[in-house]
């Protein structure tokens, strides 16, 4: 596929993404804190994570700035990450509908917050970070360029590596045997293998 059309499935894909929060945003701030855990790191952490998915990318579809970083991919390539950043989208959405008024974008347990163990929540328990590395990886497929295609699978793995301990302790010091018998049965990230 040509360049543009690639900058433009990738930017309707981003907006899709960002539409898909909002309602659910607007939910979470209405809801009372009762154990934050949000920490200067994971603020840090969040925003290389925007820089990854949003910023670089974008400096990159509206700009030749990161040009001399392209590389090549064929097009099977390119139909290949439409697809990904499709089913990315839809596990997105789907995991916050799921969730609720349980979701919340920090380390934050909320007023009523119950263990979601139903939908896509039944075989893992961090179905909104596979969305993310599906989002990424169609990134690298629809954006090929050294920096803004790999940057979001870079920072998101960085945010990953850093809170997912944090927010399965979390989970564990809120629920206890209910959330350890969950991790039993369950997977991070994809069902059967990880």
């Amino acid at each position: 596929m040509n360049p543009l059309t690639l900058k433009i499935i990738f930017t309707i894909g981003i907006v899709l993404w960002l539409i898909i929060r909002i309602p659910y945003q607007r939910e979470q701030q209405r809801n009372t804190i009762v154990d934050d855990r949000k920490t200067a790191q994971e603020k840090v952490i969040r925003f290389l994570v925007l820089v990854g998915i949003l910023f670089l990318p974008l400096i990159y579809v509206l700009s030749p700035w990161l040009n001399f970083a392209n590389y090549r991919l064929p097009i099977w390539a390119n139909g290949l990450g439409v697809v990904t950043f499709a089913i990315a989208l839809w596990l997105f959405w789907r995991t916050h509908h799921d969730l609720g008024k349980n979701w919340s974008p920090t380390l934050q347990i909320r007023e009523g917050h119950t263990l979601m163990t139903n939908g896509v929540y039944h075989s893992i328990r961090h179905p909104m970070y596979t969305s993310v590395v599906l989002l990424c990886i169609a990134q690298a497929l629809l954006l090929p360029n050294w920096i803004a295609g790999l940057a979001g699978l870079i920072c998101f793995s960085i945010a990953y590596a850093t809170r997912i301990d944090k927010e399965e302790q979390m989970l564990l010091d809120q629920f206890g045997d209910e959330y350890e018998a969950y991790r039993q049965r369950t997977k991070r990230l994809v069902p059967y293998l990880f």
